[in-house]
C-alpha cells in the first residue's frame, strides 16, 4: 500500500504516468548494475595486470618446451608399461 501511494504521489509530482515511474525506476536500477559490473571488471583486469608486472619483474626468462607428438606417445608407453606386466 505505501509504495501505490508513493507511487502516485512521484507520478504527479514529475507529471507523468505511474508506468513511466516504474520504467525510469528499472533503467536506473540496471544502468547500475551495468556500472558495478563494468567496475568489477576493472579490478579484475586490474589484478591481472599486476600479477603479470609482479611476474615480469622476477626476470625470469622462460625456455619454450619442445616436443613431438611421437616423444610423447613414447613416453606415455614406458609409464603405463609397468602396470600391464
Amino acid at each position: 500500500r505505501r509504495h501505490q501511494i508513493l507511487l502516485k504521489k512521484l507520478a504527479q509530482a514529475k507529471g507523468v504516468s505511474e508506468a513511466e515511474i516504474i520504467r525510469q525506476a528499472i533503467e536506473h536500477e540496471a544502468a547500475g548494475s551495468e556500472r558495478q559490473a563494468a567496475a568489477a571488471d576493472r579490478n579484475a583486469w586490474e589484478e591481472i595486470l599486476a600479477a603479470v608486472e609482479a611476474r615480469k619483474a622476477l626476470g625470469v626468462r622462460a625456455i619454450p618446451y619442445n616436443w613431438s607428438r611421437q616423444e610423447a606417445y613414447r613416453k606415455r608407453e614406458i609409464r603405463i608399461e609397468p602396470s600391464r606386466r
